[in-house]
């Protein structure tokens, strides 16, 4: 588009006083900046779009521009541009909706696909790899979860250990009511950034805390008492302690994964 011509159309935008959505998807295209090149059109064009929301061009709430505005401004074909609308989709970072246009979410979407999950899940080939990224990390979150936690958050911990129990007890634990009280730690951080990354990480652990629960859920429920009594407590070196100390069942669970995954020994061979 030559500069007359974009000189024309924001005047035109600004006489007519069109609605919140073309207004913002005029900004929203402006912000994408020059065409990308022809090789890994799609691929780009993602990145375009990633960067715009990574300096807030682009915001949560926003509707992209159109089929036809991305086609312009990013200078490549519509069946690219539905391929990267598509994958972002999947991604959970926007919404299609239909006869509005395409919205970028405030929140994922519930059946977001993770990039991240996969990337790590590639990265991740040895067990001491996640054993170094949760000692890392949730000790960590741990504290600052401690340290934020409302009464209202102490119930919500306090009702996802009770459900574990009761799972244990009725003899039909599953990792989900395991990850349910990590979960419900890290949302006591009020970190969206320490909540997402948390969740994440722990989808890597799951089948790992499926071991546990197998085999060693008894033990799992006492660990979890252990940190929740520690976190009521408000002692920092004490909450550390206990979340430590429950990795010691946990990596045992972590390496009979490993092994069963390679075809070697079984878990009730592993000492």
């Amino acid at each position: 588009m030559s500069k007359s011509a974009g000189q024309a159309a924001n005047h035109k935008l600004r006489r007519t006083r069109l609605p919140r959505r073309r207004a913002t998807t005029s900004r929203v295209t402006r912000s994408l900046g020059v065409p990308v090149d022809r090789e890994s059109v799609v691929s780009l064009a993602i990145a375009r779009i990633k960067d715009a929301l990574l300096r807030k061009a682009i915001k949560p709430g926003d509707y992209l521009p159109s089929e036809n505005e991305l086609t312009k401004t990013l200078g490549i074909g519509k069946s690219s541009v539905r391929e990267a609308v598509k994958m972002l989709q999947a991604m959970g970072v926007v919404e299609v909706r239909r006869g509005h246009g395409t919205l970028v979410r405030r929140q994922p979407g519930p059946d977001y696909l993770s990039p991240l999950v996969f990337q790590l899940i590639m990265e991740s080939g040895y067990p001491d790899d996640l054993v170094e990224l949760r000692l890392m990390f949730e000790p960590a979150a741990a504290v600052m979860a401690m340290e934020r936690a409302t009464l209202e958050d102490h119930e919500r911990i306090r009702g996802a250990l009770e459900r574990l129990e009761q799972a244990v007890a009725s003899g039909a634990p599953a990792a989900e009511d395991d990850i349910a009280f990590h979960v419900a730690i890290l949302n006591a951080t009020k970190n969206p950034l320490v909540i997402r990354i948390g969740e994440t990480i722990f989808q890597l652990f799951r089948p790992s805390i499926s071991i546990s629960m197998q085999h060693i859920a008894n033990r799992a429920v006492q660990d979890h008492r252990r940190i929740f009594d520690a976190f009521r407590s408000g002692d920092t070196a004490q909450l550390r302690a206990a979340v430590l100390k429950s990795y010691d069942g946990w990596k045992e669970s972590l390496y009979r994964t490993t092994v069963q995954g390679d075809g070697g020994t079984q878990a009730g061979e592993h000492s």
